[in-house]
């Protein structure tokens, strides 16, 4: 069983700055890319950041030059440094990961979700 755990949400006014992490545990064999979506009130979950095994990233352009995402191999976590937060930024954060449990078997996998809040 995988399970992926996000910390490090919460509130903070705007300017400030925070630090996701999230977390795979389990029957891991590998993992592949790993992501950072968000979803705001009423509106569509979307794509924030993106990182492969590798380290590639890609970044919606809304928060091009303010976060950073970057991953840890040897602790299979993977991290979003957010900066200038702004009220707009406020959603609920959830990790996305491609996980291999064997060789020959991966699937993807959601995080609960950690609330970020950023006040005017």
């Amino acid at each position: 069983q995988v399970q992926l755990v996000e910390s490090g949400g919460g509130l903070v006014q705007a300017g400030g700055s925070l630090r996701l992490s999230c977390a795979a545990s389990g029957s891991i064999f590998g993992v592949n890319a790993m992501s950072w979506y968000r979803q705001a009130p009423g509106k569509q979950r979307e794509l924030v950041a993106a990182i492969s095994s590798g380290g590639s990233t890609n970044y919606a352009d809304s928060v091009k030059g303010r976060f950073t995402i970057s991953r840890d191999n040897a602790k299979n976590t993977v991290y979003l440094q957010m900066v200038t937060l702004n009220p707009e930024d406020t959603a609920v954060y959830y990790c996305f990961a491609d996980i291999w449990a064997t060789m020959r078997l991966h699937n993807y996998y959601w995080g609960q979700g950690t609330q970020v809040t950023v006040s005017s």
